[in-house]
């Protein structure tokens, strides 16, 4: 059983507080709930705050916001200020009786409620919230009595006391934790402002000005929890995996193949024998087409794309009909940018051999209707391979429903560092593919005769592998989780719809792609304007936002044009970036007529 770990905190409202500096205990994290050291943390801001006293910052909730009462139902309400109003599904956190461990938590004074700071994570429960469901993981003892319940306080002698007050210890049970994941989709206000604190990147100006980025299909920011963990696995893990007895070897091994379960458990798959760990989802691609492509496409079969594809998701199957003797064939979309599903049917076959498209477009922002068209392909006794890069920063990915054969992504597009990524493949087709590469790590056994490989993903992770950016990836999948994926996409949907009627206040300005499902995408042209000078005026004003064709010419020249200006959105953004970036547009001569 899990170790508990003990942390001593001021039994009443007191200056005192734990001694700063690092933990030395891992910080592997509950599922879905804050890890020990995070909640030690804002245990003891919690009950070391003074009344009126603003909150410490955690990166989680902003001091500038009203301090929090301590409610005699034991939920909390905002002191002379109405409840936050919800936002898309997120409800404002709920009354939460006080039972268990907090039951006993010290009374505030008569006269003097005790204030205590926001320290709400985003998206999920307050920390009495959290800690009231934990329930038994998380129980107030005196010192030095292990786990035993605490002694009845004796009532204070009057007058003023000159003693410390005592202390109570929390003993931590991560082993008993219970999986809270999910839950922040019910509970918590997400607060974009406060997520925005641990992007150290977002805290800077450009030209003088606040950055504000929206350049996020382009890649995301880092947040302060996958830098550490980076910083962190260099300083004490560092080592190559897998091939030494030492203890950095182990280290690094566990590292990185927990990382791997992370990735399995963000995308759903059954297994981590299905999860290959490649520089992104360009390599993804590029390793099906060759190891998969080249041993099943034979000349006449066809291989069908969308006009929405990404270059990366065009460029290996030209390559690969060109050598083989294939055809590539391209699902056409409407003037929305959606797919036409019965044009698409039409396209498939006796000869299908596969059929790869893209889950959210990163040009245009559509979501696709990838599970409906995998099934159409399936019937149809073809494979299929979703490009899924846009996708895993913006929704949840369930790789079981949407019953792909492959599934790729890259890690910098979901908060992640660059030059990591994954493939998933259903086990039954890796196992039947040769390996891409050849060199170490991939091999059972070599001779000068003849080479046994190992398995999947083994096989196809030929050498020493990005290590360091494997486990940032598995940093990142925890990050996300924590925040959960449905509260993400609440949040930015809100966004979209903002944006959306924001820009088309605009003279002049049309949106390009405008498909009933979209992700946080908003590519526009504006009469009169080179999309580069629309650009370049942007950066002047702080704001990052990407011009040009997105390595998408063929769904661009659909709609008559060759480059467009993409704002693209990550939760870290909020309404007001998205009114610097109207405001900003307004000041363009031609947007105001001239």
């Amino acid at each position: 059983m899990t170790q508990p770990l003990s942390l001593e905190l001021p039994s009443s409202p007191s200056p005192a507080a734990l001694p700063a500096g690092d933990w030395e205990e891992p910080s592997a994290g509950f599922a879905g709930a804050p890890d020990a050291r995070l909640i030690a943390q804002m245990a003891n801001a919690l009950f070391s705050a003074q009344p009126g006293q603003s909150a410490p910052s955690f990166g989680v909730a902003p001091p500038s916001l009203p301090l929090i009462e301590a409610a005699p139902t034991g939920g909390f309400v905002p002191p002379g200020v109405p409840a936050p109003p919800s936002v898309g599904n997120v409800t404002p956190v709920p009354q939460v009786p006080q039972v268990g461990p907090l039951a006993a938590a010290p009374a505030a004074p008569p006269g003097n409620p005790a204030a205590f700071p926001p320290t709400v994570l985003p998206g999920e429960p307050d920390l009495r919230g959290v800690l009231n469901q934990l329930g038994d993981v998380v129980r107030l003892v005196p010192p030095g009595h292990g786990i035993e319940p605490p002694a009845a306080a004796p009532e204070p002698p009057p007058g003023p006391s000159t003693e410390s007050p005592p202390l109570l210890a929390i003993e931590l049970r991560p082993d008993l934790v219970p999986d809270l994941r999910g839950t922040s989709s019910r509970v918590g206000v997400f607060d974009a402002h406060a997520v925005k604190r641990d992007f150290p990147i977002l805290n800077q100006q450009v030209h003088g000005k606040p950055l504000i980025w929206l350049d996020n299909a382009a890649t995301t920011q880092k947040p302060r929890q996958v830098i550490e963990r980076l910083t962190r696995y260099y300083e004490h893990e560092n080592s190559n995996i897998h091939r030494a007895a030492h203890a950095l070897a182990a280290r690094s091994t566990d590292a990185y193949e927990a990382a791997r379960e992370k990735t399995r458990r963000f995308l759903n798959a059954g297994s981590t024998e299905e999860i290959v760990f490649v520089r992104g989802a360009t390599e993804g691609i590029n390793l099906i087409a060759k190891a998969w492509g080249e041993r099943n496409v034979r000349e006449g079969d066809e291989i069908v794309v969308t006009w929405l594809e990404h270059h990366a998701n065009i460029v290996p199957w030209q390559q690969l009909a060109a050598k083989v003797g294939a055809r590539l064939r391209v699902a056409p979309v409407d003037d929305s940018g959606q797919i036409i599903l019965e044009e698409y049917e039409k396209l498939l076959g006796p000869r299908t051999r596969l059929v790869s498209l893209t889950q959210v477009s990163n040009a245009l922002g559509t979501v696709t209707p990838a599970a409906e068209m995998t099934a159409m392909a399936h019937r149809h006794g073809a494979l299929v391979l979703v490009d899924g890069a846009q996708a895993v920063s913006h929704m949840p990915v369930d790789v079981q429903a949407l019953d792909c054969d492959f599934y790729v992504f890259s890690g910098h597009k979901v908060f992640a560092p660059t030059g990591i990524g994954a493939v998933f493949g259903k086990k039954a087709v890796l196992e039947h593919m040769p390996p891409w590469q050849g060199g170490g790590n991939m091999i059972a056994d070599v001779t000068f005769e003849k080479t046994l490989f190992q398995p999947a993903p083994a096989r196809f992770e030929a050498g020493t592998g990005n290590i360091a950016d494997a486990v940032g990836l598995g940093a990142a999948i925890d990050y996300v989780e924590a925040i959960g994926m449905a509260t993400i996409a609440a949040w930015e949907h809100q966004l979209l719809e903002y944006g959306t009627q924001g820009l088309l206040s605009i003279p002049g300005l049309r949106l390009v792609g405008t498909a009933k499902e979209k992700a946080g995408v908003l590519s526009f042209v504006i009469d009169g304007c080179r999309t580069e000078d629309i650009g370049k005026a942007l950066d002047g004003e702080g704001i990052a936002v990407r011009s040009g064709h997105h390595c998408a010419q063929p769904i661009l020249r659909r709609f008559g044009v060759e480059s467009t200006v993409r704002p693209s959105l990550a939760f870290y953004n909020t309404y007001e970036d998205l009114d610097a970036l109207v405001n900003a547009l307004r000041r363009l001569p031609s947007a105001r007529g001239i």
